[in-house]
């Protein structure tokens, strides 16, 4: 009889010591994202499947280019996928199509070069934001189908939940993901 309980002891150690594991990875590491949209076509499309990396950020800051996913300000329960275009203290100006960075306020701005859009797609909307402390501007790369900074302004850091490293789903398209060097 204690035979039998060891066993069921050590199967019951093995599976504690498993969910454990399972939640430690999934809370502080990474975690599975599901795209649900267009707002990131052509890079993501509707029903990917990815890997989202929470522990970079807690060792560096976010960068130009990356695309992330946090929580969405206006109701954070819901998490949005998108392109980190401008950081903390920088100016971005949205206007005839064009998107424009500036270091500051009163910088010069420079156009910034989106090999990752589709040249045909036109950036709408008119922006001109300079974000504070820990504020990011970020779009989808479907510019003419995307919820992003453009509606609802700076994301806050404190929103981000991580870093998008892989695709994972379909499987033909397998592979990390690279956040792209601007020439600016």
């Amino acid at each position: 009889m204690k035979t039998f309980f060891a066993n069921i002891w050590e199967i019951a150690e093995v599976v504690i010591i498993a969910l454990v594991t399972v939640f430690f990875i999934r809370s502080f590491i990474a975690q599975p994202f599901l795209v649900s949209g267009a707002s990131m076509e052509p890079t993501f499309d509707n029903g990917n499947y990815l890997l989202i990396d929470e522990a970079t950020y807690y060792f560096r800051k976010p960068q130009r280019g990356e695309v992330t996913v946090f929580k969405y300000p206006g109701d954070p329960s819901s998490f949005f996928i998108k392109r980190i275009i401008a950081l903390p203290g920088e100016r971005v100006v949205i206007e005839n199509g064009q998107v424009q960075i500036a270091p500051d306020s009163s910088a010069p701005l420079q156009a910034i070069d989106e090999d990752y859009i589709d040249s045909s797609v036109f950036t709408s909307g008119v922006a001109d934001i300079t974000l504070g402390e820990n504020e990011y501007f970020v779009l989808g790369d479907n510019r003419s189908n995307s919820f992003d900074s453009r509606n609802w302004g700076a994301l806050n850091e404190d929103d981000i939940v991580g870093l998008v490293r892989l695709k994972i789903f379909p499987f033909s398209e397998f592979g990390t993901i690279q956040a792209p060097s601007y020439a600016n």
